[in-house]
């Protein structure tokens, strides 16, 4: 019996990550949305190009939570993106609001969902989600290190003109300006890009790095990334639903990890069938201690803000 995923919001990243996971066979999915039409008509494509990819997973687009029920695992890419005159604020209280509804439902039909969290601020909707679904933390993890190592990947690779294949990266932290991407432990072929490149080509690396989602939206004008983000999504949920325990830069929950507590922030985690199966501890510098807690910091600063 295949598995069955929901994913809520049937926008660019949704209805990308609705496709890969389709071409993968992952599962059957759900794509559910409040606007009437748009996850119909999206499911409906796609499921049209079953003949042609080749695949069996059936596609539902949807309104209603109630053809949800029993999904093994739920993508929340619900939410707005900021636009001229809002404030952070008015941005984090909007969201909030949709996350907490979306998550009451899907909690409702899938108790026992495994939820990967899309919708920014990535690391305070983590924290809503999880207090409002009452989701132990082995069962929610937030999308920021996945995209972000692998834009730096990307960068990496496109400077020394090698194989994507051959590019690993780590970045951790907060999926925004405070992320903290690790040189020493990104690699060609095993080897640190600290002996590959000089410092200020790593820095500039890094620069694009934090700034990558904005890169595109300045070149989108009216929209944000979708294949990247729809890409990290499913390679998280593959981790999980085929039990590969892959380690992987997830927002996850710490609890004394690193020596932050109560709050999500990007750290490596082993993804595996019941989730998150251990939160993997690696040595860090001072300076890159100090780094990851300022972003750990500055999740905290925004979770204060909000009222449930």
């Amino acid at each position: 019996m295949r598995k069955k995923i929901t994913i809520v919001g049937a926008g660019h990243v949704g209805a990308t990550a609705a496709q890969l996971i389709a071409y993968k066979e992952l599962g059957d999915i759900v794509l559910i949305d409040i606007i009437e039409g748009v996850p119909q008509g999206k499911g409906l494509d796609l499921q049209e190009s079953a003949p042609l990819e080749l695949f069996d997973s059936s596609i539902i687009g949807t309104n209603d939570y109630k053809d949800t029920a029993n999904s093994d695992a739920v993508v929340v890419t619900a939410g707005i993106p900021r636009k001229p005159g809002m404030s952070r604020e008015d941005l984090l209280d909007v969201n909030v609001k949709i996350v907490k509804a979306v998550i009451e439902q899907v909690i409702k039909y899938s108790p026992d969902a495994f939820v990967i969290v899309v919708s920014n601020p990535l690391d305070a909707m983590c924290y809503v989600a999880m207090k409002i679904g009452k989701l132990s933390r082995n069962r929610i993890i937030g999308l920021s290190g996945v995209l972000d190592s692998a834009r730096m990947r990307a960068f990496v690779a496109m400077e020394l003109n090698v194989s994507m294949d051959d590019v690993q990266a780590m970045v951790l932290g907060l999926h925004g300006d405070d992320m903290v991407p690790l040189p020493r432990y990104s690699t060609v072929s095993g080897i640190s890009i600290t002996e590959l490149l000089s410092r200020e080509q790593i820095e500039r690396i890094i620069d694009r790095t934090r700034k990558g989602g904005g890169e595109i939206v300045n070149y989108l004008k009216t929209g944000s990334a979708y294949y990247a983000p729809g890409a990290a999504i499913v390679q998280m949920l593959e981790s999980v639903l085929k039990n590969k325990k892959r380690v992987l830069p997830c927002a996850a929950f710490l609890e004394g990890e690193y020596g932050i507590s109560g709050i999500f922030t990007g750290v490596p985690v082993k993804l595996g069938g019941s989730g998150v199966e251990k939160i993997i501890q690696i040595k860090l510098t001072d300076n890159e201690m100090a780094a990851l807690r300022k972003s750990a910091e500055e999740a905290r600063k925004t979770v204060s803000q909000i009222k449930l």
